[in-house]
Order: C-alpha cells, then structure tokens, then sequence
C-alpha cells in the first residue's frame, strides 16, 4: 500500500520541506533587519519580495493541482 502513495507522500513531504525553508529564510531576514537598524521602508520592502516569493510558490502548486487534475499534466 505504501508504495502506491510514495509519489503522493513526496510531493507533500517536498512541499513540507520548501515551508520550512521559507520560515527559516523568513527567520534569518527578520534577523539580519532587526540587527542592521534598517529603515521600516526597507523592511516593508524585504518583506514584500520574500511575501511575493511564497506566494508565487503556493501558486504554482496550485496551477500545477489544478492541471493535474483536469488531465493537463
């Protein structure tokens, strides 16, 4: 039975893992802000690119879901 589900239990472990990286990415840029006493323009701006990062990510998961299940991919 596992093996019918390995490709199905990649694809979330994989997405498990790129959520976890993105924390920490967001972690360490939270960080580096606090520390370097930047402007809060700049900081709004980090944080827009790092937003739109993740968000064009679950986007793509998303189309790629989408695709799949019409029969597309």
């Amino acid at each position: 039975m596992l093996a019918q589900y390995m490709e199905q239990i990649e694809t979330i472990g994989l997405n498990l893992f790129f959520a976890a990286i993105f924390f920490f990415i967001g972690m360490a840029i939270h960080d580096v802000l606090k520390q370097g006493s930047v402007p809060k323009f700049g900081r709004y701006i980090v944080w827009l690119v790092l937003f739109l990062g993740c968000a064009g990510f679950i986007a793509k998961g998303i189309i790629q879901v989408s695709w799949e299940g019409s029969g597309l991919g």
